[in-house]
């Protein structure tokens, strides 16, 4: 499934991508549930598909076959355009953002950085979250503001302590995520502020779907690129990925709980801004896409403030 959440007449909430549009979930499992001869459909329906997709995932408890069954029976004309309706990030306010730095072979080396033994792991503040064309806003004074596309996994059941092995039976899906960075906290303070660097107001683009586990797969060889302006930028795989998706899932899990909701942003390849000769930074009226192959393009307008 491709799961988005959405706006629509002021009013959010949960919905489904398919190829006729936008499909509201909460009514596809109420219409499910009423031809099953549900006596109380609308308020089942409702507790399983709230409005926020971090209660969504922690009732569902990464089984969604309830919601392919209502899909399955949902006739065309209960999908909207997408047009009709504004994306929101799928995951609007996670409980936690945890990036992985350096992760990437490639990325690394253009920063004369050697490889990590252990992920280097920073956090993004949720309120820095936004969706599929919401402006970023350049604070004032910032001129180093870099782009960065990342896959993000989103979790989909607790996660404690977790094996390699078992990992990825927790991840309800993946999406695009933009690690937008200020370098001038990265690289031009001491000690750096990475994790402040990351986490201003609208630093975290993140859609535009959210695409479940069982439709993705497993992220070991997956084409990602980002483009400026229509130039292209960065372009890699997820095969030069230093830590896989399990091994860093797995490490943080020994350390701090992942909850339903959760967004880990897997690291970026390179061919980032601060890194090319000379150096490329974003700027008002830049527009930015992130693509990953399997889910979408994330695209934003970058803006100074009002």
């Amino acid at each position: 499934m491709r799961l988005v959440t959405y706006e629509i007449l002021g009013e959010r909430r949960i919905g489904a991508q398919t190829s006729g549009g936008i499909v509201d979930l909460r009514h596809a499992v109420q219409s499910l549930l009423a031809g099953h001869g549900a006596p109380n459909a609308a308020t089942e329906a409702a507790w399983r598909v709230p409005a926020d997709m971090t209660a969504l995932l922690a009732r569902a408890d990464n089984d969604f076959a309830l919601f392919r069954q209502a899909l399955d029976a949902t006739t065309a004309p209960a999908a909207r355009p997408e047009t009709a309706v504004t994306l929101c990030a799928p995951v609007p306010r996670p409980g936690k953002v945890i990036g992985v730095g350096r992760n990437y072979g490639a990325h690394a080396a253009e920063g004369g950085l050697a490889k990590q033994e252990d992920p280097r792991l920073f956090a993004k503040f949720a309120s820095s979250v936004i969706g599929p064309g919401a402006p970023v806003i350049r604070p004032r004074g910032i001129v180093k503001l870099d782009w960065e596309v990342e896959i993000a996994i989103v979790i989909g059941r607790t996660m404690r302590a977790v094996s390699e092995a078992e990992a990825l039976s927790f991840v309800a899906g993946y999406t695009v995520l933009n690690d937008i960075s200020a370098r001038e906290f990265q690289f031009d303070v001491a000690p750096p502020q990475t994790t402040f660097a990351k986490s201003h107001d609208s630093f975290t683009p993140m859609g535009p779907v959210l695409v479940t586990a069982d439709e993705f797969g497993t992220p070991g060889d997956v084409e990602l690129w980002c483009t400026v302006n229509g130039t292209e930028m960065q372009r890699g795989n997820t095969h030069d990925m230093i830590f896989d998706c399990a091994t860093i899932l797995s490490y943080i899990s020994r350390f701090a709980t992942l909850e339903p909701g959760d967004v880990v942003a897997t690291g970026t390849p390179a061919g980032v801004g601060h890194f090319r000769t000379p150096p490329v930074y974003l700027k008002p009226g830049d527009v930015v896409a992130c693509s990953v192959a399997g889910i979408g393009t994330l695209e934003n307008p970058v803006q100074d403030p009002a």
